[in-house]
């Protein structure tokens, strides 16, 4: 794949992305989701997660079993502040 290959289309992320943040040192799947929003985005990383584990895998000479996948999390949803406000329970 061509390092402009996007490997992350909801967040924009490409191979080389990716790359130049591995070589910045965050070397696990968690480091990166938090550094670069990797699978954050509307798919929750069903499209990308396993394409930059696999970079992730080629930069730092490791295997697919060697790197876990990030803790997932239910999205945030915005409250107004009505809603907090509200008495009605």
């Amino acid at each position: 794949m061509s390092d402009k290959t996007f490997i992350c289309r909801c967040e924009d992320l490409t191979i080389d992305e990716i790359k130049q943040t591995i070589d910045e040192g965050y070397t696990t799947l968690e480091e990166l989701k938090c550094r670069l929003r990797l699978g954050m985005g509307p798919c929750q990383g069903r499209g990308c997660l396993s394409l930059a584990r696999r970079v992730l895998c080629e930069k730092t000479n490791r295997t697919t079993s060697d790197i876990s996948l990030p803790t997932s999390r239910p999205p945030e949803v915005p409250v107004s502040l009505g809603t907090l406000a509200s008495d009605e329970k």
